[in-house]
């Protein structure tokens, strides 16, 4: 049972214990609020992306990831039951009325779930970042104030307040209110080390709308692992809106190589399982992108509601297939982006990720781990 220090919707936030959940890792990180904007505003509505950390080290990257919301009943009488398609079946979360994931028995949460930060042994983390976000308006509307505010518990830990330390991207189009918001955790993960993380109070709208409800988590960990091989590493994050065909964004890598073994992983909003046309590509220098893909993710399906990763998932509750709305997925990287007959050669060390949508979807978080050329 985590203990939430009596929080229900209104945070008390002790700028000591907040400072303390910020620090920078081993390799090159953004300093909190820094240069990455012009505008400091407290939320803006599309951030570029841009690096947030850098490195190469013997190592990688890992993440711990869940969604906030789940389906509670079926609207469309022509949808699949919530069940099943929280199970796994196609589905899109406008098909139903939502409600929140509580996992945690505490009453003063009304949503929070957990997920794995699996470490290999020996790690010592360099880098932790948790990002947050969802849809504000549904059935019900949430306040913006508590966008840039969660909690988590790190393994066999309480509740500690989190606030987000940079702009918070927040967008109302489409029918939805959009946000994501992000925070340094190093110290805490770094402490804490591996296990099952909780996070609660996302800020994301239950009920039911064409908008349809969604939202979830993100932790990602860089670590340093002297047993493993030499990897660049790579966090970019941001917030911007795949608006729908004819809609693509381009977030490259700059220092990562392409052409080599590694994995890149994304974090977007509102991708719906079953609709085509959504696709996840990388590309090195000049070459052209080739699909990003695994038995989770169709080449033509990519931001279908999954979080996955290669070989066997790592743990979370709970852990429905169909997150209905919610991707945070880590997908291998293929031989493939370099050179083809009739490329211009590759610019060595300059990994682009390609994603597109054919219906109203977010991106926020673009990351990668890939094997150094030396």
């Amino acid at each position: 049972m985590r203990h939430s220090l009596g929080l229900r919707r209104v945070f008390v936030i002790p700028l000591a214990l907040a400072a303390c959940l910020a620090a920078t890792g081993t390799g090159s990180a953004a300093p909190p609020g820094g240069d990455r904007n012009d505008e400091q505003s407290a939320e803006q509505t599309r951030i570029d992306f841009a690096q947030r950390y850098r490195a190469l080290q013997h190592g990688g990257i890992v993440r711990a990831a869940n969604s906030a919301i789940t389906c509670r009943r079926a609207v469309d009488r022509t949808a699949e039951s919530c069940a099943r398609t929280r199970g796994g079946r196609p589905g899109a979360n406008e098909d139903f009325d939502m409600f929140y994931v509580d996992v945690d028995d505490d009453p003063n949460t009304y949503n929070s779930s957990t997920g794995e930060v699996r470490l290999p042994p020996h790690s010592r983390v360099s880098y932790a970042r948790l990002y947050w976000g969802g849809n504000l308006r549904v059935g019900e509307q949430k306040p913006p104030k508590d966008n840039g505010r969660v909690l988590i518990a790190e393994p066999g830990g309480n509740y500690k307040p989190v606030i987000a330390d940079t702009p918070v991207g927040h967008r109302v189009t489409d029918g939805a209110d959009a946000f994501q918001a992000s925070a340094d955790v190093t110290r805490l993960v770094r402490s804490a080390g591996g296990g099952n993380y909780t996070v609660a109070q996302v800020n994301v709208a239950k009920g039911h709308s064409k908008a349809g409800a969604w939202g979830g988590w993100t932790l990602v960990v860089a670590y340093e692992n002297a047993a493993e091989p030499l990897r660049a590493l790579a966090v970019h994050d941001g917030f911007d809106a795949l608006d729908g065909p004819g809609h693509r964004h381009a977030v490259r890598l700059r220092g990562v190589p392409g052409g080599t073994e590694g994995t890149v992983g994304v974090v977007a909003y509102d991708g719906d399982r079953g609709r085509r046309g959504d696709t996840v590509a990388a590309s090195a220098g000049h070459t052209r992108p080739v699909p990003l893909t695994d038995a989770a993710n169709p080449a033509d399906d990519a931001l279908n509601s999954t979080i996955g990763e290669p070989g066997a998932p790592a743990r979370r509750n709970p852990a429905y297939p169909n997150t209905l709305g919610y991707d945070s997925d880590v997908f291998p990287l293929p031989q493939g982006p370099g050179p083809r007959a009739g490329d211009r050669p590759a610019r060595h060390g300059d990994l682009t990720v390609h994603l597109a949508s054919q219906d109203p979807a977010w991106v926020g978080v673009v990351f990668a781990a890939v094997a150094a050329k030396r």
